[in-house]
């Protein structure tokens, strides 16, 4: 069945990133400042909520939903409700975006409860620099979540990599080696700016074309139409026929046209886009109607109206104050 859910644009509405928590065990320098204040308990989803959310979205045509953070796997009871979304009829795929942290004990938990695919962070190879990174990370325990998350049999585990120009640029194709050799996907993503993170994030901006020019110096790429139902587009390398390499690419290659998603943040907001504040408070609906989904359905169906056509992201200023762990990642 084809997505039910239509922006005014006529895109179909088919994939739903929900955040379950903006608290997180790492400090990226991309993602959030240093010293963070998190929502109270009392202003973020339940997981009651978080599972009617789910369940509104997949029965009105949502195929795909990702389940982000903060960290997801810092929250409470996040197996049982990966268990329960991913059981939802018409659900075509539950996957996660993780920083690897907490997968040297969650991974096959999580491949039980019958989530996908995982998205793991990996911005360094080098202990000291992922330290400086993430402000708080140790890099051997990403790197045994990841072995574990292999063990656990996940098809298809992809690294993500925010390439930033003075921290991590000059790893690219150490990185693309890392994945070859263990037959994982990554993707490279362009920083995005979102909140303020105590720098000119314009000084470390890497353009995808970039990163890509990097990688054709050791290897043949191939292009592919494939996709995962998100933003990234792929490349194939000669020769490597078990990895996709991917771009994300927010500013040098807008990906709006196609958009077929909306975000939910762990405070109940429907983010029409992630580089507007145009929002809707699932929050208060959700509360305000326990036992009645129409009144819900009927706000996000007006809601979707208002997407806009496109983000107009800029890689000198922040246009948007609020910051990626409060978005969902």
């Amino acid at each position: 069945m084809s997505s039910l859910l239509q922006d005014g644009f006529g895109r179909s509405i088919d994939y739903l990133r929900l955040s379950v928590t903006d608290r997180c065990d790492f400090r990226c320098v991309y993602c959030m400042a240093e010293d963070m204040t998190f929502l109270p308990r009392q202003q973020v989803l339940t997981l009651e909520e978080l599972e009617r959310t789910a369940r509104i979205f997949v029965a009105q045509g949502v195929r795909k939903i990702r389940l982000t953070g903060g960290e997801p796997l810092v929250r409470p009871g996040v197996v049982g409700l990966c268990q329960r979304i991913a059981a939802l009829p018409g659900l075509r795929e539950l996957v996660m975006t993780t920083n690897g942290s907490q997968l040297h004990k969650l991974a096959r938990p999580l491949a039980e409860a019958g989530v996908k695919r995982l998205n793991i962070s990996l911005d360094s190879l080098r202990p000291e620099r992922f330290r400086a990174i993430t402000r708080t990370g140790e890099l051997g325990q990403v790197l045994a979540g990841i072995e574990a998350a292999q063990a656990a049999g996940f098809a298809n585990l992809k690294l993500n990599v925010v390439v930033m120009h003075g921290r991590n640029a000059d790893e690219v194709t150490d990185l693309v080696d890392f994945a070859l050799s263990r037959g994982l996907d990554i993707s490279f993503i362009e920083e995005m700016p979102l909140g303020q993170v105590g720098r000119e994030r314009g000084e470390s901006y890497c353009s995808s074309d970039w990163v890509r020019a990097r990688i054709a110096e050791r290897y043949s790429l191939l292009d592919s139409a494939e996709h995962s139902g998100g933003p990234a587009r792929y490349v194939r390398l000669q020769g490597f026929p078990d990895s996709r390499i991917g771009f994300i690419s927010p500013h040098s290659h807008n990906f709006c046209a196609t958009c077929n998603r909306v975000r939910v943040t762990v405070e109940g907001r429907l983010l029409l886009c992630l580089g507007h504040e145009h929002s809707l408070d699932l929050r208060g609906l959700l509360r305000r109607h326990p036992c009645d989904d129409a009144p819900v359905l009927a706000a996000i169906r007006q809601g979707l109206l208002r997407k806009p056509l496109r983000h107009e992201f800029d890689t000198g200023d922040v246009q948007i104050l609020r910051f990626m762990n409060a978005t969902g990642g």
